[in-house]
């Protein structure tokens, strides 16, 4: 049957599974966004790709399967390159759609004309340009697959106007029916016989496909062998921090004495994650040129291992596939005992709120958020010292209930809230935000209110971008440029979109701020108002600039 191109597109998406896309519509791809009204295809009108793109990205990672974005050519591409950028670092699933100028016009500089293939080409794993309608369903069905092969990440279709109107007839392509991979007796060997060796291991997890069913593997394996297992920078949902064998994260702002043990450590199985610069403090805990440690390292892309650590030995190969097989293996504890019990005392005490200065304290937030919350509860962030508190105070207790960048991307949070609450309408969604981060994407509170993502946004203002300053006064003391904000009410603007606002200037007033929040029916802003001292988890502004003072001279 002939159909025009946005139809053919719609069509694909709905074989591959795809319920809802996010769009700020261009005039681009008309022709798709008149497929998705006969493909049933839930279409989220964002309100800046920005936004859009990472509102994609986040519903990858809750999934698992690819987060669908479409944006305009030109500006529109641009805006949404932010997000691309997450889901390239954050090793998530994303399949992007972007208009194009039509074929005729192309290498004139016409209006919002961008080469894609280069603009994009570095940042995600794959980016193409369809010439021909007929094949739509071809690049559709590559894009897919490539998108959520070996390390997932984004991919980039172009879209030109006259392919999208134009009528063709084109057969349709399934889903991708990929094969569950598993380990070989050999590779299987090799992970435990390091472990039987060693007299200090340090289990490590983060990267791609984790699941439930993974989760729940891997603390049945971390049982069976008494091992620590420390989680990789904003993946620490992939063990419950209560369990006794957590030992915390390795990301930005580590407890000291994890990052001591990971230097300290004989033999650690990397599994799942890239073991990068933030999980290492820059490379300073392993030195890649002289490790001083066996490294198991089993990941889903052949080409990642050996690109920074020589690994002993590498296995190209999934964690939760590496996981299913160790949680059956009848193994036994090694002469480490002290070791984990140890490592999971010193994640104890570091997890005890310090007290900051002011009136409203960060630390007795997240604690009780902490306490307070369903275990199913979704917490969401961007970056800032904000995050730190929650990193260091919340404990996460289920799978995907933590949905932050890696990347370390501002604005990120209050996008993703929104499509974590569209995927999980009756679980509550909690986006903790400073007040830098919030403001740069907060205009998709009209988003929210529009598609009825009621979400909470806990707002910490302390008036200034705070890991820069903090930065800043321990390089230059007391020299304060750019990192100072003004900021707007931001109940008032809250509830001028529609939503519930509340603004907290007592430590007692937040507890039936959020229940009312978390009440209202609708999205709704929590304003914390922050002492400025309050700089970080573990310093004052002045106590910082002092230490950047005393380092000075």
């Amino acid at each position: 049957m002939a159909r025009h191109g946005g139809r053919i597109l719609a069509d694909q998406l709905a074989l591959q599974g795809v319920r809802r896309v996010f769009s700020v519509p261009g005039e681009s791809f008309l022709a798709a966004l008149d497929g998705f009204i006969d493909a049933g295809i839930e279409n989220v009108v964002c309100r800046h790709e920005g936004g859009a793109a990472m509102m994609a990205e986040a519903h990858g990672k809750l999934t698992g399967t690819p987060g669908v974005l479409f944006v305009t050519r030109g500006p529109g591409a641009s805006n949404a390159a932010a997000g691309l950028h997450v889901a390239r670092q954050d090793s998530t699933p994303v399949v992007a759609f972007v208009g194009q100028i039509a074929r005729g016009h192309r290498d004139r500089e016409a209006f919002q004309e961008v080469d894609f293939r280069a603009f994009f080409g570095p940042l995600v794993k794959w980016a193409a340009e369809v010439d021909d309608t007929a094949r739509l369903p071809e690049y559709i069905s590559h894009a897919f697959h490539v998108a959520q092969s070996a390390r997932p990440g984004p991919v980039v279709l172009a879209l030109p106007e006259d392919v999208l109107s134009a009528v063709a007839e084109a057969a349709d392509i399934p889903a991708p029916a990929p094969l569950a991979p598993a380990p070989s007796e050999a590779q299987l060997a090799a992970v435990t016989g390091a472990l039987a060796r060693a007299e200090r291991p340090l289990v490590v997890v983060g990267g791609p496909h984790w699941s439930r069913s993974a989760a729940a593997n891997l603390a049945g394996f971390a049982e069976t062998f008494d091992l620590p297992v420390a989680a990789t920078f904003r993946r620490q949902d992939y063990m419950d921090n209560r369990h006794g064998h957590y030992v915390g994260d390795l990301g930005v702002g580590m407890n000291p004495k994890l990052g001591a043990r990971l230097k300290a450590a004989d033999v650690v199985l990397a599994l799942g994650t890239r073991l990068g610069d933030t999980a290492t403090n820059g490379y300073a805990l392993i030195d890649p040129g002289d490790p001083g440690k066996r490294i198991v390292h089993v990941h889903p892309d052949p080409d990642e291992l050996g690109r920074v650590y020589r690994p002993d030995p590498g296995i190209a190969l999934s964690a939760p596939a590496m996981l299913a097989a160790l949680a059956a293996h009848p193994g036994h504890p090694g002469p480490w005992d002290g070791w984990t019990h140890e490592a999971r005392a010193e994640y104890e005490a570091w997890s005890t709120p310090q007290e900051t200065p002011g009136a409203v304290k960060l630390e007795q937030v997240v604690a009780w958020l902490s306490g307070h919350l369903p275990d199913d509860a979704i917490l969401t962030n961007g970056a800032g010292n904000y995050a730190a508190f929650l990193h260091r105070y919340f404990r996460f207790k289920g799978f995907r209930s933590q949905v932050a960048p890696t990347s370390g991307s501002m604005g990120y949070g209050f996008p993703a809230a929104i499509a974590a609450k569209l995927e999980h309408p009756d679980r509550p969604v909690i986006c903790l935000a400073g007040d830098g981060c919030f403001q740069m994407t907060l205009n998709e509170m009209s988003t929210a209110v529009q598609h009825g993502a009621n979400v909470v946004v806990i707002v910490a203002n302390n008036g200034r971008y705070g890991t820069i300053r903090m930065h800043q006064e321990k390089t230059y003391p007391g020299r304060v440029s750019g990192t100072d904000l003004v900021n707007p009410d931001y109940a008032m603007l809250a509830r001028a979109y529609g939503a519930h606002g509340e603004t907290v200037t007592d430590q007692a007033a937040f507890a039936p701020a959020l229940e009312r929040a978390l009440e209202a029916g609708r999205p709704a802003v929590i304003e914390l108002m922050l002492d400025p001292e309050a700089l970080s988890t573990g310093l004052t502004l002045s106590q910082t600039r002092a230490l950047g003072a005393g380092g000075a001279t």
